[in-house]
Parts: C-alpha cells; sequence; structure tokens
C-alpha cells in the first residue's frame, strides 16, 4: 500500500518524470500535492498500471488535489542539455506550476537540483511508495502519451500512437526506412534495424530500453 506522506505537518509535492528513454519527442514532468487523506484503490505507480487505468485516475488526481503542475521539455532542449539535466528542469518547471506552495519535496529517483530552498527527499522507486508520487507518475505518463499521439498525426510512420517514441523494434525498423525527423533525439544512439533483421517479432520491445 502507498504510503500517504512523509512528513504529516508538512504539505508535501510529489514530482516524477516520463519519456526520460524515448528516441524521440520531450521529457514530460508533474508535481502534485494530495490531501493527506487521498486514497483510490487503483492508485500506483504508473508503469503497473494499464493505459485504462492510467486515463481513469488522471481526472481523480487533477480533481482531487490541493496543486498539480505539469511541463515538458522538447527534444532539441534534450539535445541541448542532456537528458539527465532536461529531467530535472522539467520536475522544477511542474513545480513552479503550483498554485499552492509546497513545503516539502518528494523526488522519484536518485537525483534533483534544489528548488528555491525547499527542502526535497529523494526516493528511488518512490512511484511504488508514495501516492503523490504515483500521482505525478500518472500525469506525466498521461499528458506525455497525449502529445506522441498528436506528433503520430504528423509522422504516422513511426507509429507514436502506439510506441510512443520508445525504442521498439518496430520503430527502429521505420528509422532504418525513413531516418530521423525532427522530433528525433540527435543526442541518443538512434538504432537503425533492417526488416530483415526483425522478421516476425517487428512489434516487440527491445530489452535494452525500458518501456514505460
Amino acid at each position: 500500500m502507498l504510503k500517504a506522506y512523509l512528513h504529516e505537518e508538512l504539505l508535501e509535492a510529489g514530482c516524477d518524470e516520463a519519456g526520460r528513454g524515448c528516441l524521440a519527442g520531450p521529457v514530460f514532468a508533474a508535481a502534485v500535492i494530495l490531501p493527506k487523506n487521498f486514497y483510490h484503490p487503483l492508485l500506483n505507480d504508473s508503469k503497473l498500471l494499464s493505459e485504462k487505468e492510467r486515463y481513469e485516475l488522471r481526472p481523480v488526481i487533477e480533481q482531487s488535489a490541493i496543486a498539480f503542475g505539469v511541463a515538458s521539455l522538447c527534444n532539441k532542449q534534450i539535445d541541448k542539455i542532456n537528458i539527465l539535466q532536461a529531467s530535472l528542469k522539467s520536475m522544477q518547471l511542474a513545480i513552479k506550476q503550483l498554485n499552492a506552495s509546497p513545503q516539502f519535496l518528494l523526488i522519484d529517483g536518485n537525483r534533483f537540483k534544489p528548488y528555491k530552498k525547499i527542502p526535497h527527499q529523494c526516493v528511488v522507486k518512490g512511484d511504488a511508495t508514495y501516492a503523490c508520487i504515483a500521482a505525478a507518475s500518472i500525469l506525466a505518463k498521461t499528458y506525455r502519451d497525449d502529445f506522441m499521439v498528436a506528433l503520430h498525426q504528423e509522422f504516422p510512420q513511426y507509429n507514436w500512437a502506439q510506441n510512443k517514441g520508445y525504442g521498439t523494434k518496430e520503430h527502429q525498423v521505420a528509422l532504418h526506412r525513413h531516418g530521423p525527423c525532427k522530433y528525433h533525439r540527435q543526442s541518443f544512439r538512434l538504432v537503425y534495424h533492417q526488416e530483415e533483421e526483425i522478421k516476425e517479432d517487428m512489434v516487440a520491445p527491445l530489452n535494452l530500453i525500458d518501456v514505460s
């Protein structure tokens, strides 16, 4: 069961990002302040939920939250400052969007840059530990998925509506056929697989990349 808070007396915001391991598109981050008594039986790490469950939870989180913010950095910004720095910056931008000032920040992962002298704690697998981080993971994931589905309309050959920019074999076949487009991250190693190397297993995700 997820923990409701770390400090009962403080207004805590949970932060998480989505899309860090993708070959294309932006990285998204979200920050969420939940009421201390918030509970929903489905709430969990976004990676452990189905797409339907994530989208079912998003309006519940947004309507129940004391405050929430979502922000992103595009692929060109990622290429300029690197994906780690882009992930950290996007989390700070999401916190900036909050219309209530948090007194403490719970950050998924093991890295963060202090924001406006607000104390924070990094939590490895925090999205499976604290409710506010789990909520942030769901918002970041669903908002990014929506963005990639919209980009799919412009570049349908990569099938981002399905793979969301992750390095699936299908995505890599498309890179081999068409090359990268303006939304691909040039600072990433873009792996191009030929069709004859893929054969029948074109849509299976590579083990090298966590499709989450």
